[in-house]
């Protein structure tokens, strides 16, 4: 089973916000239907009856460990862009 992280938002118009992140688990690919319906189950799993007008922004795929790095910054050694140049417009008049 794959690892997911889903955003949440409560509606703007609720006397209690509420905004955040969980994880869950699923067999669907990333994006699918069956992706949100597990996301759905699972926040509502943790936050009971309070999640029931909430919507879910975003899912995405957690990275593992080893993707992530040990936290060491890369150095980019690549000579920088060009600056480009507005073409002058022409006067008509």
């Amino acid at each position: 089973m794959q690892t997911y992280i889903a955003h949440y938002r409560s509606p703007s118009a609720s006397a209690q916000r509420a905004k955040g992140v969980f994880e869950f688990e699923s067999d669907a690919r990333a994006g699918t239907k069956a992706n949100g319906h597990d996301a759905r189950m699972r926040m509502l799993e943790l936050f009971g009856k309070d999640a029931v007008s909430w919507t879910i922004d975003k899912v995405e795929r957690k990275k593992s460990r080893e993707a992530v790095g040990d936290g060491q910054l890369e150095l980019d050694f690549r000579a920088p862009k060009p600056v480009r140049k507005r073409a002058k417009k022409k006067e008509y008049w």
